[in-house]
């Protein structure tokens, strides 16, 4: 497999002979208002450029699998670029809907028992955050990706670490996961993804497994560094095993 990181949480995965979009957020640099209730309230969204052209990002994709239909997950840009005859995944009927709504011709919910030509596709579940928070933030999912030919890829999407992250982990037995580490939050609320100790707890629960940290400082409600998680891999002793990528940056397992 091949993971190209993008930007946020925007990656191409490249897995068995087919080639994933998970997340896109295609907007121009400054495009659309800072997350309010929030650090950088002087920084628009995306808070950096894209690495790559658009073209180039969405060229030859098979397959766009979108966890939830957040700004930074799923923008207009990303609406507009895309061809509307291309295989789209959800994480259910209601953001099917939506999706369709935008012109979309070939939505299919994910569930745990989704094939797309030859592979697996396990929605799998996660929890954008903890306590009250989880209600303004919404349903999300992360993905399992399986094929006889591949190791198995974990797409954690949108979640902090918590008991289900655990269990998925346990169950799929995971070579390589992607986390999305950016400790972004608001003002109030606590951490909406993972942050540092989260990314320790995955560490922990899969300690032979190699672990790609994205989400991080592309929106402005970031609150951890790329080079803060290294400085704190480095410490743990951890730091070949927590791969933090530049945009643009891709990994090959």
């Amino acid at each position: 497999m091949n993971i190209t990181q993008i930007r946020n949480a925007t990656i191409v995965v490249e897995y068995a002979g087919k080639k994933f979009l998970i997340d896109p957020m295609l907007a121009d640099k400054g495009s659309f208002p800072p997350f309010p209730n929030s650090l950088r309230q002087d920084q628009k969204n995306p808070v950096v450029s894209l690495p790559l052209s658009i073209d180039s990002i969405i060229q030859d994709i098979d397959a766009v699998i979108v966890t939830h239909l957040h700004t930074d997950h799923w923008d207009d840009a990303a609406k507009d670029a895309l061809p509307k005859e291309l295989k789209v995944f959800s994480q259910n009927d209601e953001d099917a809907e939506e999706i369709r709504k935008a012109g979309f011709e070939n939505v299919e919910v994910l569930t745990t028992e989704t094939v797309f030509e030859g592979v697996q596709l396990i929605k799998t579940k996660g929890e954008h955050g903890r306590g009250e928070i989880l209600k303004m933030a919404g349903l999300v999912c992360g993905i399992v990706f399986k094929h006889e030919s591949e190791q198995t890829l974990y797409v954690a999407g949108d979640t902090v670490w918590y008991e289900e992250v655990g269990n998925t982990i346990d169950t799929h037995k995971p070579e390589v996961i992607v986390v999305n580490a950016g400790d972004n939050q608001f003002l109030e609320g606590g951490s909406l993804v993972m942050g540092k100790e989260d990314v320790y707890e995955v560490y922990k629960a899969a300690t032979n497994s190699k672990i790609i940290a994205v989400h991080m400082e592309a929106v402005n409600h970031w609150t951890l560094s790329k080079e803060e998680l290294k400085s704190f891999s480095h410490e743990k002793g951890i730091n070949s095993n927590v791969l933090v990528p530049d945009d643009g940056e891709s990994y090959t397992f």
